[in-house]
């Protein structure tokens, strides 16, 4: 008992004490009901309270558990506000006047509904007119005010929702921040801030709102005056337009708005800026830092949902962009009044815009000029709908633009622009929609471009044609021009074309379509006829010169017709078809039907690249190892090929013909005819170029040759007669070296009534005839070995036997059946001819 009454324990007990105050919250069940009944009063709102507790420190006051603000029933069944805690503090100088009166109202994590009905009504309206209504005194009151005063509220963590009518909105605050009071004796402020986000999207980057306002006292609300100052800030602009629109639009930047209100709730007076800061198409980078902003005041009429005086001012680079007009039905956009207007607008800016929102704009593209016009557009309600108009004109003024990446350097002078409404078939002479592309009409507003003419290297001009509406867009190219002068225009206009290294001039009469939808690409259709075109094409010796040729762009493909074209000393002419916009190369089909004055193949090794040390001709069909597969490894193409002559090193042919595929990497050439060694030739090839090293096969037969024309092939008269054979070969290998060392043949060869003039027999005079010849000829390991060989001459038959390399050098045996015959040994071209069993002689003729 001491230590209590010391001074020690005595502190003990008091810290207890306040511990306990700050912890226990004592039960006040019997004053819920009352505290219900007086909220619902003052809110003219059923409240629930599932229990009510009382805290004493840090400040008295109430803990309401799951607390409820039931709906009017006029705006649906789901409660205004709802908060799992909400505490109330007293005023202490209440208490010692024997009231409670609530001084701070904190609510927890709460969830409000904002309801608009049908009639444009909000759900909170009868709140503030109860409020309004109610003669209380200030948050900040005196001490010596009788009156209660205005409590202060807030809220953290709130999420704010919305509802027109019946339907919830996917439009949401979440993580807000709120509080209301009574600044003065007719006056009270609110201050909001919270991130806007949409429930059927994870958005995260969409920036915060800050509200801070206030509102004074009036007979009714419509009369009440109001000012509020909004902040939205720090929002990424995909995914602004993604809480707009529902879907991001494609667009990048840093977003920030502001605006100042005023006024009654009849008569809003709004004083706006906003600015994207590092404007950008997502998928473009460089170019630059672009800064949009603008500037608008305006009226705004809530009860008639209109937007009137309405202002909005854009400078750029000592010129502007103005906005003035009205519009009706906001958000439904039933009508307008709208005039828009530019004044001294630099053509570099519209440069710049467009190097941020084009792909393929050059990043060096410079332009000089200034841009002009007045434009208005207009919108009533008519019977069977919305009457649209468009009207007013523009042009630009003193016009040239330039890049030296392009190559382009234009002086354009004055480009006409015109406002009109109708369909893009019916313009002032505009280009026609191209058939194949659009498969319906619509009727919208446009912006014609042009006519304008262009000088683009021939004496005749080109002339550009364009127009351009709300969802698509189209222009015109007709006339001749130089084709690397077309080519360096459509770069700078962000077309994307090849780049070859080529000139020459074509006549065009093209279209160049698309939607604005999801940054389609454009697609270009139409006619050019090419003529006196000078092409180098890469890995070739020799320029290839296309004398004439007529390009059709379709949808899907590119048809070539009429071709005339001569690379070395071959002449081509024939057509072709290539695929457009195909992804996948091994299912893009080339058609080809071509046809060559003459083929030699030692020519096609000195332009395709052996003259350089790089090997054959057909290595560049092969895998390199440095830089990954050839790109004719990915092609696919079929078709027929023919060719007036062949000449494949010493041997000619003539009238060849063959269908070609060339897929994955294989390439087959099946039919192959021609006339070879005065007679013919049919068979099938395939070469493989997957292969490492590349694999050869084929198999054929010759009929009725000339041998004496083969003879004459290896420039040596060794053979004549005829003859007929069929083949089987297989090699692998980049070099002629490795071709025949990899070679393997089987030759069935009949051959009938020839000579062997190097080869004399004893018993013979002059040169050997044969009567006939069959056997088979295997080529193996670099040397021909003769098997099965039966030679019939005119003292008897033969069984012929032995090898032959490739350099020539013979080692045969003719031996009869009863076992005598002759040894042939030595050069081809000058054999030794000895006797197999007797010491007969032979001599070489000489």
């Amino acid at each position: 008992m001491s230590f209590l009454r010391s001074k020690r324990g005595m502190g003990i007990i008091a810290a207890v004490v306040v511990l306990g105050l700050f912890l226990v919250r004592p039960g006040a069940e019997q004053l819920r009901t009352r505290i219900v009944r007086a909220i619902s009063l003052s809110l003219g709102r059923p409240v629930d309270v599932s229990s009510v507790s009382i805290q004493l420190l840090p400040r008295p006051g109430f803990d309401l558990q799951n607390f409820v603000v039931h709906e009017d029933p006029a705006f649906g069944a789901e409660p205004t506000l709802r908060a799992s805690q909400v505490t109330a503090a007293l005023r202490v100088t209440s208490l010692l006047r024997g009231r409670l009166e609530i001084a701070r109202l904190s609510l927890n994590d709460p969830s409000v509904n904002l309801v608009r009905d049908a009639g444009g009504r909000w759900n909170l309206e009868n709140l503030l007119e109860r409020a309004d209504q109610t003669h209380v005194a200030p948050t900040s009151k005196s001490k010596s005010e009788e009156r209660p005063g205005f409590p202060y509220i807030e809220a953290n963590s709130a999420r704010v929702n919305f509802k027109f009518g019946q339907e919830k909105k996917p439009y949401t605050l979440t993580d807000s921040d709120f509080s209301v009071w009574q600044d003065s004796e007719d006056t009270w402020g609110m201050r909001f801030k919270g991130r806007p986000v949409r429930t059927d999207f994870n958005l995260s980057d969409t920036g915060t709102v800050r509200i801070q306002g206030s509102w004074q006292r009036a007979a009714t609300l419509r009369d009440t005056p109001v000012r509020f100052d909004l902040q939205w800030d720090h929002s990424q602009l995909g995914q602004a337009t993604t809480l707009f629109y529902g879907h991001d639009q494609g667009w990048r930047g840093t977003v920030t708005v502001s605006a100042a209100i005023t006024g009654t709730p009849t008569n809003l007076a709004i004083q706006s800026s906003g600015s994207v800061d590092d404007f950008r198409r997502y998928d473009l980078d460089g170019g630059g830092s672009l800064r949009l902003a603008a500037e608008c005041s305006a009226s705004y009429a809530p009860l008639d949902n209109k937007v009137f005086e309405l202002s909005c001012h854009t400078p750029v680079s000592g010129g502007f962009v103005a906005l003035k007009g009205e519009i009706g039905g906001l958000g439904n956009a039933n009508t307008y009044d709208l005039n828009f207007s530019a004044k001294d607008v630099p053509m570099q800016a519209v440069v710049v815009l467009a190097r941020h929102t084009k792909k393929n704009i050059p990043d060096d593209l410079t332009a000089a000029g200034t841009l002009e016009g007045a434009f208005e557009l207009r919108q009533e309600q008519a019977m069977h709908g919305a009457a649209v108009t468009w009207s007013g004109g523009g042009q630009t003024r003193n016009l040239s633009i330039s890049s030296a990446a392009t190559g382009i350097s234009l002086s354009l002078d004055k480009v006409p622009l015109l406002v009109s409404t109708g369909t893009g078939d019916n313009l002032h002479g505009a280009p026609r929609r191209p058939q194949l592309v659009w498969t319906h009409i619509v009727s919208e507003p446009h912006v014609e471009v042009g006519p304008l003419k262009l000088g683009l290297g021939k004496p005749g001009p080109v002339t550009i044609h364009g127009w351009s509406s709300r969802s698509e867009y189209a222009l015109s190219i007709q006339g001749d021009a130089s084709i690397q002068r077309l080519l360096q225009l459509a770069r700078s206009i962000g077309l994307p074309t090849a780049q070859p290294n080529a000139d020459g001039s074509a006549k065009v009469d093209l279209q160049v379509a698309g939607t604005w939808s999801a940054f389609s690409p454009a697609l270009t259709l139409g006619t050019a006829q090419l003529r006196s075109v000078h092409a180098q094409v890469r890995g070739v010796g020799q320029p290839l010169e296309i004398a004439s040729a007529d390009v059709m762009l379709l949808p899907g493909k590119v048809q070539v017709q009429d071709v005339t074209a001569s690379l070395g000393k071959s002449t081509w002419r024939g057509s072709f078809m290539l695929p457009r916009q195909c992804g996948v190369p091994a299912l893009c089909l080339v058609q080809f039907n071509l046809n060559a004055d003459a083929i030699d193949t030692d020519e096609w090794s000195e332009l395709l690249g052996s003259h350089t040390g790089r090997g054959p001709w057909y290595r560049m069909f092969a895998a390199n190892a440095s830089s990954g597969n050839s790109y004719l490894l990915a092609l696919h193409a079929t078709g027929e090929l023919t060719a007036d002559r062949v000449l494949v090193h010493k041997l000619a042919a003539t009238g060849v013909s063959a269908h070609v595929d060339l897929q994955n990497g294989i390439l087959r050439l099946s039919t192959l005819q021609g006339e070879v060694l005065g007679g013919k030739h049919t068979g099938e090839w395939t070469a493989d170029f997957t292969a490492k090293p590349p694999e050869y096969s084929g198999s054929g037969t010759f009929e009725a040759v000339e041998l004496g024309q083969l003879s004459q092939a290896t420039h040596d008269g060794w053979i004549t007669g005829s003859g007929t054979a069929s083949y089987t070969s297989s090699a692998s290998g980049l070099t002629a070296g490795e071709l025949m060392a990899s070679a393997d043949a089987t030759l069935q060869i009949t051959a009938l009534e020839g000579t062997l003039p190097h080869i004399v027999l004893d018993n013979e005079e002059g040169p050997l005839r044969v009567r006939g010849f069959t056997g088979k000829v295997l080529l193996q390991k670099g040397q021909f070995e003769i098997a099965e060989g039966r030679l019939e001459s005119a003292n008897g038959v033969y069984q012929l036997s032995g090898t032959s390399s490739l350099t020539g050098e013979l080692d045969l045996r003719l031996l009869r059946a009863n076992s005598s015959g002759f040894t042939i040994v030595g050069p081809f071209t000058a054999p030794n001819v000895t006797q197999a069993a007797t010491d007969a002689q032979a001599a070489l003729k000489q």
